[in-house]
């Protein structure tokens, strides 16, 4: 198993249940690359079991089932986009309400998302988020700053300075463009 659509475009996966975060963020297509997986009830399908099969085997727990329709497409748009918001660090919107429960075993205390259908979706996205930033990884999960890429990557740099999901490529496009603006600027 694997996160498909993260995959897709090669990046390193986030850790623990972060990487369905960062996975739910790539179902977005960018620039010419891959297809947007929400566009179309045939594309989420496999996306969604494929995904929610990882965190499962990740967190240790049961299969959720969900199979998104056409009606669940518009509203897992708008929430990616509310993801998007969040980590640029703009407010987000929430759709409420967001249900979790917790468990108790063995002195640990858990916390699992809850609901059905979307909505148990939206509640693992905003659960994972909790504790990735409880985690003290939230931070490290990105979007690249080249305009039309904007891939979710979690960053490994020593720093957390990361801003492309690849230097070699994102990186590279953003430096000629800089380099050739400084150029013209002083032309």
């Amino acid at each position: 198993m694997s996160w498909t659509a993260t995959d897709r475009y090669r990046l390193r996966t986030a850790p623990s249940g972060l990487a369905l975060v960062q996975d739910f963020l790539n179902t977005k297509a960018i620039k010419t690359h891959g297809l947007d997986l929400l566009s179309d009830a045939d594309l989420a399908r496999p996306w969604a079991a494929e995904a929610l099969a990882e965190w499962s085997r990740v967190r240790g727990a049961e299969v959720p089932g969900f199979t998104p329709g056409s009606g669940d497409l518009r509203p897992l748009r708008d929430l990616r986009e509310s993801f998007v918001s969040l980590l640029d660090g703009d407010e987000a919107a929430v759709e409420k309400p967001i249900k979790a429960d917790l468990a108790v075993r063995d002195g640990v205390v858990r916390l699992f998302p809850s609901g059905t259908g979307r909505q148990w979706l939206a509640s693992a996205l905003w659960t994972e988020t909790l504790l990735a930033q409880q985690a003290g990884i939230w931070q490290r999960l990105k979007l690249c700053r080249l305009d039309g890429c904007r891939s979710a990557f979690y960053d490994v740099s020593r720093n957390n300075s990361g801003v492309w999901h690849d230097v070699r490529t994102c990186g590279n496009v953003a430096n000629l463009r800089a380099s050739r603006e400084r150029k013209k600027a002083l032309s």
